[in-house]
């Protein structure tokens, strides 16, 4: 699982064999939601309302970064630790 980020206990990660809409995983407490980057909904699994509040902060903010992250998993090619989202 190449993390691409972590905050407040959550792990963001993509997956290099994904497919369909562009999203990243969050694994928190246990639990793991597939995230829609475009509308940030969960797309499958679920978090707490907290942290998936948390989540949703943070990717807006970050949404560059992970469509960057989308594009680089999807072409099979490892990001760059320096460039990450973080």
């Amino acid at each position: 699982m190449p993390r691409i980020g972590e905050f407040y206990g959550n792990a963001v990660a993509m997956y290099y064999a994904e497919h369909g809409v562009p999203h990243f995983h969050v694994l928190y407490g246990g639990e793991d939601a597939a995230i829609s980057i475009e509308s940030l909904e969960i797309l499958g699994g679920s978090l707490p309302e907290r942290a998936l509040r948390l989540v949703r902060e943070w990717a807006e903010q970050h949404r560059t970064e992970l469509e960057r992250s989308w594009r680089l998993a999807r072409d099979g090619r490892p990001d760059d630790p320096r460039a990450t989202a973080r």
